[in-house]
């Protein structure tokens, strides 16, 4: 096989994972859809995708406030929070300006986020790409793409982050009822409130089994794949003690 044949066949293949990747998008779009999971998957999309070490995502909770919604680990998971405690970051300016934010190597940032830069580059990450989740001129809220290495995000992954970006931000924001303003104030709250119940979840799973909070976090949602569920309702069964999963 020729380099360019093999070449192809990549295209070919990530051809293939990044549609497989937009229908499950698009079938997580449904009446009563879970908003949490939506997320979750568009996180995960984007390591597998793009090759990202880490993605985290911001979402505004329609009060002035960003909230930690979604995660591929606990390491950015932290980062995420790290940013609002702080206000200041990637993901932070992202939001306020409503254009993606690159950074190729946080070594050079110190001056720009003093506290983030380091403690970014402390918890294994070198660069980072923030593009916003907007429809039009509403901005809800920022997904952040780390890397462990200092790099520049090509032009096309990042076309293909701020695609999927986009396809989760119509998810949140279409229009169900002709009081789309409250119906938005509802759907994201409800993703905030149901983030919090998932990591009283995880939390739960992981004392019981003596587990890492990722493992917590897999073991919890491939149950609820596994039967139908939503994560949220089963997280709730598992805060309140009507379930129990093992490890």
């Amino acid at each position: 096989m020729t380099h360019s044949d093999d070449t192809v066949g990549v295209g070919q293949t990530r051809a293939g994972a990044l549609a497989a990747v937009f229908v499950s998008l698009a079938d997580t779009l449904v009446d009563d859809y879970d908003v949490v999971d939506l997320l979750d998957q568009l996180v995960r999309a984007c390591v597998d995708l793009l090759g990202v070490t880490a993605a985290g995502l911001l979402l505004d909770d329609q009060h002035g406030h960003l909230r930690v919604v979604a995660s591929s680990g606990e390491a950015p998971h932290l980062l995420e929070v790290f940013q609002l405690q702080n206000d200041e970051g990637p993901c932070l300016d992202c939001v306020r300006s409503g254009v993606e934010v690159i950074t190729g190597d946080l070594a050079t940032q110190s001056e720009r986020w003093p506290l983030f830069a380091p403690a970014a580059i402390e918890a294994g990450f070198r660069s980072v790409v923030a593009v916003p989740m907007r429809l039009r001129n509403e901005t809800v809220g920022g997904l952040n793409l780390f890397d462990a290495w200092p790099n520049v995000l090509g032009a096309e992954d990042r076309r293909l982050a701020q695609a999927l970006a986009d396809v989760a931000t119509i998810g949140i924001l279409q229009q169900r009822s002709t009081h789309r303003s409250t119906m938005l104030v509802e759907q994201l709250q409800h993703a905030l409130n149901s983030r919090v119940v998932i990591e009283q979840a995880k939390g739960v799973l992981a004392e019981r089994n003596d587990l890492e909070m990722g493992a917590a976090f897999d073991l919890l949602r491939g149950h609820a794949r596994a039967n139908n569920a939503k994560l949220t309702d089963v997280a709730n069964s598992i805060v309140r003690g009507e379930l129990t999963l093992d490890g």
